[in-house]
């Protein structure tokens, strides 16, 4: 009887431990298929065939600091996530020095080359070094090694986020204090940059840009640090410009709910076509704890508005939302 009690136990466990998620919950604890909060802050996802991946700053408890880490997860469904790993464990490959820094990380999927390269802010603790860092791999899941660091168009680069356009061409958003929010197109292996196509002179940081019925949005959030703020967003007919001047995305005293932008991600599915904002909600001391907020946008007419957050379920194959509590 004793081992069959055990055995029971453990069979409940391990379904509660691999529950699926059936809605994403903004803000909240987001279990992977271990149970485990996801640690991807500060990412980017990319889709390959059926699979989204989401690489982002591994912070969990009990890192080893002389080390900077890259996690990696994949979903079918954008809901339920498993954790691939970390795709990316450095030491410091540039003689930085103590504390030196590794954030925001974005793969992309190079075909002629088959390489998935990995562009990363690193810098110094003092934020003087201003750099993109490249690490590359054979496999989404890694491992990636890295290749060298350069400055874009030798402008300083921090924050940086990424955009992947309709046609498949790829671009680098990055932040450059002495001037404001540079949009450059990569070069054909995806190792360098080729040409700028805007300077949009705002001091934005957590670039992200969508292209949705002809028209391309941009946003980012003000220069707070780990604070949150009223982020914004503009838009154009054309990434080389002009944009309009940037409006709220959110009431403005909200801060935008807590969070700031790392990307959009756009759901082309066969009824309809979601965009999500994708945002962090940093807390510094305790990093492992930092939440997700994804909200759904209302997108169209050169508008972007992040409603109210709240529980919602997404349908990749027809592009549709709801709210997790709607039958409809």
């Amino acid at each position: 009887m004793k081992r069959y009690l055990i055995t029971i136990t453990a069979i409940l466990l391990n379904t509660a431990l691999f529950a699926q998620n059936k809605a994403i919950d903004p803000g909240a604890v987001w279990p992977d298929n271990n149970g485990v909060h996801i640690q991807a802050h500060g990412g980017g996802i990319i889709k390959i065939k059926n699979l989204y991946y989401w690489y982002g700053e591994e912070r969990r408890k009990g890192l080893d600091t002389n080390y900077r880490y890259v996690s990696c997860y994949s979903s079918s469904d954008l809901m339920n996530w498993k954790f691939l790993g970390d795709v990316v464990k450095m030491q410091d490959p540039e003689n930085l020095g103590y504390r030196w820094i590794l954030e925001r990380p974005k793969v992309y999927y190079n075909k002629p080359t088959k390489k998935y390269v990995m562009y990363f802010h690193l810098d110094t603790r003092n934020y003087k070094y201003a750099r993109v860092g490249i690490a590359v791999s054979d496999k989404p899941d890694g491992d990636f090694t890295f290749v060298k660091s350069f400055r874009p168009l030798e402008h300083e680069s921090r924050d940086i986020g990424q955009f992947i356009d309709d046609d498949g061409t790829a671009y680098l958003v990055f932040e450059d204090r002495a001037l404001g929010f540079h949009i450059v197109k990569l070069s054909d292996d995806y190792l360098s940059v080729e040409k700028e196509m805007s300077l949009v002179k705002a001091p934005l940081e957590g670039g992200a840009i969508v292209h949705y019925n002809g028209l391309y949005y941009a946003i980012g959030s003000a220069l707070t640090g780990w604070n949150p703020n009223p982020n914004k967003y503009a838009t154009s007919k054309s990434l080389e410009g002009p944009w309009t001047a940037f409006k709220d995305i959110a009431p403005p005293q909200t801060n935008t709910y807590g969070s700031q932008s790392t990307m959009l991600i756009k759901v082309v599915g066969s009824k309809s076509t979601t965009v999500i904002f994708m945002g962090d909600q940093w807390r510094p001391k305790s990093q492992w704890d930092s939440r997700y907020l994804w909200i759904p946008v209302e997108i169209g007419d050169g508008k972007l508005w992040l409603p109210e957050p709240q529980p919602f379920t997404i349908n990749v194959k027809t592009g549709e939302f709801k709210p997790a509590n709607s039958n409809h």
